[in-house]
């Protein structure tokens, strides 16, 4: 997830009955997998709207397919919630942290080229960086690097909420981070740090000499088949989009964040994606499609972290047998992830990010929806204790 420090002054999100469901068009659905029997589709439907009315969401799209069980798609409750605009399969979306698994696949793509090497120090490449002498590329992207978290900084999120319309530059971003000690030494814990996948973005772009959303537009969308996936330069937003209702706002209060700008997230968490696009993207990503045997061994190779059941590997999460990602950031949340022994793919996209008893929401629903399809295989990303902000999420 893309950390943004919570105020402290948090209001609870408006609750809002799904008043509307509406089922995927015919292309969205996979004919190899017919839909999944009545009574299934039943209970997914009262988990989903349990969690909509309990968390107060304003609109959530899901999407599962998988081998031998079937497809579900489905969309329940508003896109807008002054309009009453029902949510819909077909909505772009901002999907935050889920943008660290296209960079790091960027990244892994130059060390198949053999242009960079996973044990590469982030010094050779770029200046500044404290302890850069001695942290990996392999460090940055697996979330060891001990380097602070900018969108943990006190100042940062004064400058986001002040002036949510203002675009951050990646140096602005590395200086709210470079002005905190570190907060251990390379490789010695599991701390998810914003600051690392800035790094990463920035390695991309001088070894290959393109900027980063042009890189992973020719060397991970197109290859990948991704036509409604962009990696925005600044706060434009394709329609037809979901708007999005976030509390990380100055005093606390909900707004409205769909034409905030993403720079600040940039590499770590700018992109926006569809659901179509994220079921292509779920195996792809799993299997490593798009890199070699070897590399992809890397990437899953997954280290523990503070949160029971997970394990993080090079951008990318293991959370109980599940690989994928989640994402968040101001008004909108995602999970993509996907179970490769039943070939399963789970898509959850929600336009809030507001938690609910410190959970978040993309979670519970992502909980919700395993504990009846894949019970051995139940999705559970709990929030860790983070400071200095008490509901802020990995």
């Amino acid at each position: 997830m893309l950390v943004v420090p919570a105020s402290t002054g948090v209001s609870s999100a408006q609750t809002l009955s799904p008043e509307r469901t509406v089922s995927a068009p015919p292309s969205a659905t996979d004919p190899a997998f017919p839909d999944l029997d009545g009574a299934t589709a039943t209970q997914l439907d009262s988990a989903v709207k349990k969690v909509m009315s309990e968390a107060g969401v304003p609109g959530v799209t899901v999407g599962l397919w998988a081998s031998g069980k079937g497809s579900y798609v489905r969309s329940f409750g508003v896109a807008d919630k002054d309009t009453k605009a029902p949510m819909d399969p077909d909505l772009y979306m901002r999907i935050g942290s889920e943008t660290k698994t296209f960079t790091v696949t960027a990244m892994l793509e130059l060390v198949d080229q053999g242009k960079i090497g996973l044990d590469d120090t982030i010094g050779r490449y770029i200046d500044g960086v404290p302890n850069g002498d001695r942290i990996t590329l392999r460090e940055l992207a697996g979330m060891r690097s001990g380097l602070f978290n900018y969108s943990m900084d006190e100042d940062f999120f004064k400058a986001l909420t002040s002036d949510p319309d203002r675009p951050f530059t990646p140096q602005e971003l590395l200086d709210y981070s470079f002005k905190h000690p570190v907060q251990f030494q390379p490789g010695e814990e599991f701390e998810y740090s914003n600051t690392n996948l800035i790094l990463v973005g920035l390695v991309v772009e001088k070894v290959s000499g393109t900027p980063i959303n042009e890189f992973i537009q020719r060397n991970v969308l197109d290859p990948a088949g991704m036509r409604h996936t962009s990696f925005p330069t600044d706060a434009a937003f394709p329609s037809p989009h979901a708007q999005g209702y976030t509390d990380q706002t100055a005093n606390g209060k909900v707004e409205d964040s769909a034409d905030w700008n993403p720079s600040w997230g940039w590499a770590a968490g700018a992109m926006i994606s569809n659901l179509r696009d994220l079921r292509i993207w779920a195996p792809t990503l799993a299997n490593g499609t798009l890199l070699t045997p070897e590399t992809q061994a890397e990437r899953l190779k997954t280290a523990p972290t503070s949160i029971p059941g997970a394990g993080y590997g090079l951008g990318i999460f293991n959370v109980q047998g599940w690989i994928g990602h989640n994402g968040s950031l101001p008004g909108y949340e995602s999970l993509t992830i996907y179970l490769p022994g039943p070939k399963a793919t789970l898509v959850v996209l929600l336009n809030t990010d507001i938690l609910h008893d410190k959970q978040e929401p993309s979670t519970l629903f992502g909980q919700a929806i395993t504990e009846i399809v894949t019970p051995d295989h139940v999705f559970n990303l709990p929030v860790p204790k983070t400071s200095p902000s008490p509901s802020s999420s990995p």
